[in-house]
């Protein structure tokens, strides 16, 4: 699948955006306001915060389900469905519920606000509003609103469309309807590098944190104007090392060149065509990977692109493969790094990466330390459909951080600088394998 993180949204200041970012709006009673912006309501009025956007189940895989209606088919007492929405101070919050049982039965929820419980009682076949209780936020940040089943004398425990959030702060939370998918997926990050002219090789290393290897995650760390390199995690039991190189922008198909041992090639689809290959490879969380990826002319009109994969466990580096783009002549551009969540059901879910010790080899072989990062995120977060995203310096490597709706952001469009580390790659890439 095309990841829109790496050509749909800006990456670099050169390069616009796609999907053009709208103006504020202020959410009121009615809840009616499903704009491109960030809802934001004024102090002491109601927002209706859509569960269809805004909601995960977070526990209990079966018997419940978050769809374009909200909370539906919730039979399983098991089932925890999650709703989140920002305050931007500390201050009261109060939450109501717009439910209903479509089968007509009654029947008793417990509701968590940030954890404080409130048991609620739903009854009949009409949409209704039912209150639930009052809290005191003490911080800016994210307020969940966990809901669980208690009891219920028919086929479900409700239907549940909305929260109503009454606070004298202002409230964000995701209401463009049109992009509800974005949203629950979470903010796409990126970290955009300054690299010379000509420059034919990159070099990067990649670690991701402990615990930090969430399901869905593409931490891609070797991006350019026509594709990407990254790792994966597919399920509990796959990851994958993956390359992939768009089709020609006139439409002429990128064709495969050849692959290393063990790799998958197929077409990709979706946002976008074309050359995709990976390697299910087992990596750690806590181990720091090394990636390479060329770009050259090819003389023909066409270029191109191949990709390696170093791994400490085996101390060696595995080619991935090499795709030739048709109707471009060009060496390596728009060099960045992405991180993204892939499955819109575990948006709820946090991740982070950190990248160090950039190169870049020119045409005539001299490497370069690539220092300058640029921070940018795409428009769920450039909207302020979500703000649980961050990015910069730690431990003097550039940083990425997304999904988990955790308080402290970073503002996007920020220049960031790491310190040097005069380490150049110990590789020789006229040895690197080609098979």
């Amino acid at each position: 699948m095309k990841h829109r993180s790496s050509l749909l949204y800006a990456i670099l200041p050169a390069m616009p955006l796609l999907l053009a970012a709208c103006g504020g709006a202020t959410a009121t009673g009615n809840g009616n306001t499903a704009l491109l912006a960030a809802s934001v309501a004024a102090p002491a009025t109601t927002a209706t915060v859509e569960l269809a956007g805004n909601a995960f189940i977070t526990s209990g895989d079966a018997g419940a389900v978050i769809n374009e209606r909200g909370l539906a088919g919730w039979s399983n007492p098991d089932a925890v469905a999650s709703t989140y929405f920002r305050v931007a101070e500390a201050g009261s919050v109060q939450v109501a519920l717009d439910a209903s049982l479509a089968d007509g039965g009654n029947s008793t929820i417990r509701v968590k606000i940030n954890g404080t419980p409130f048991d609620v009682k739903l009854a009949g076949k009409e949409r209704k509003t039912y209150a639930v209780g009052t809290v005191n936020v003490p911080a800016a940040g994210y307020v969940k609103v966990d809901m669980q089943g208690l009891k219920r004398v028919k086929g479900t425990f409700g239907d549940v469309a909305a929260l109503k959030v009454t606070s004298n702060t202002a409230l964000t939370y995701a209401n463009d309807r049109a992009n509800y998918y974005w949203s629950r997926r979470g903010p796409s990050v990126h970290m955009g590098y300054t690299v010379p002219a000509n420059t034919e090789y990159f070099y990067n290393e990649m670690t991701i944190p402990q615990g930090q290897d969430a399901i869905g995650s593409y931490f891609m760390a070797n991006g350019f104007g026509q594709g990407y390199m990254g790792i994966q995690v597919k399920s509990p039991s796959e990851r994958w090392i993956l390359f992939s190189v768009w089709d020609a922008d006139n439409g002429a198909k990128t064709t495969l060149v050849s692959k290393g041992a063990g790799v998958v090639d197929n077409a990709f689809g979706g946002e976008g065509t074309g050359g995709q290959t990976y390697l299910s490879y087992n990596w750690a969380a806590g181990t720091t990977y090394r990636f390479i990826t060329r770009a050259r002319p090819d003389g023909n009109g066409g270029s191109d692109y191949s990709a390696w994969f170093f791994a400490p466990e085996t101390g060696k580096w595995r080619y991935i493969a090499t795709w030739k783009r048709p109707a471009i002549s060009t060496y390596l551009t728009g060099v960045h790094s992405f991180l993204e969540n892939f499955i819109d059901t575990l948006g709820y879910t946090e991740r982070r990466v950190q990248f160090g010790n950039q190169w870049a080899r020119n045409v005539s072989g001299t490497w370069t330390e690539v220092t300058a990062g640029r921070f940018t995120g795409d428009a769920t977060a450039t909207n302020a459909q979500r703000m649980d995203y961050a990015g910069g310096l730690e431990n003097g490597r550039f940083y990425l951080h997304n999904g988990g709706f955790f308080a402290d952001y970073v503002k996007t469009s920020q220049n960031f600088t790491r310190p040097a580390t005069g380490q150049a790659p110990a590789v020789d890439v006229s040895a690197l394998p080609m098979q």
